[in-house]
């Protein structure tokens, strides 16, 4: 088992445990420094959810810069178990963890919620387009969301890309409505 820190926020330094799972292979400290430059370091009263958990990279970085409340998703069966020891030790109330296939839940959750979704899914899953689709129905209608894969993704309609970045094989970017400015 590895680990990774939190870069920001209250939780700053604090580190995440990173088990051994197939597949599981969390943000990089780059990678979300940048995402949450972008974002803005405080993401107060923002609803969050992290529809693909794993390690819990990206939902505690969130949860770290005060947003009101972040869902985490994971399938795995041990990856959850990890996620609330986690929750438990930093006290993050704001956070809640579902042992949850990330599609299904999305596909029957509740509608224009998250102000912030974050979409990392396996990278050998093949799941990004299908996951794009199931998000959109629980954004906010100024939200903004957040793809992460092994190549670029393209805007759903009615979508335009805000920001993206690469960082060696892993493609980043943030989607927002067409007639949403920019936070």
């Amino acid at each position: 088992m590895g680990e990774i820190r939190i870069i920001g926020g209250q939780w700053k330094r604090s580190k995440l445990p990173v088990p051994d799972s197939p597949g599981l292979r969390p943000t990089g400290d780059r990678v979300r420094e940048t995402l949450f430059n972008w974002l803005g370091q405080t993401l107060t009263g923002w609803q969050v959810l992290d529809a693909f958990a794993g390690s819990g990279a990206l939902g505690f970085e969130a949860a770290s810069r005060e947003a009101a409340a972040v869902v985490m998703l994971e399938r795995d069966a041990k990856l959850p178990a990890s996620l609330r020891a986690s929750q438990q030790r930093l006290k993050a109330g704001a956070i809640e963890v579902h042992t949850a296939d990330a599609l299904a839940w999305m596909q029957a959750g509740p509608h224009g919620r998250f102000d912030l979704i974050l979409l990392d899914p396996p990278f050998a899953a093949q799941l990004h387009a299908a996951a794009i689709t199931a998000a959109l129905p629980l954004l906010a209608p100024d939200g903004l969301l957040y793809v992460e894969g092994p190549e670029a993704s393209e805007p759903p309609a009615g979508f335009l890309t805000w920001k993206q970045g690469r960082a060696g094989a892993v493609h980043y970017q943030v989607f927002r409505r067409d007639d949403n400015p920019a936070p």
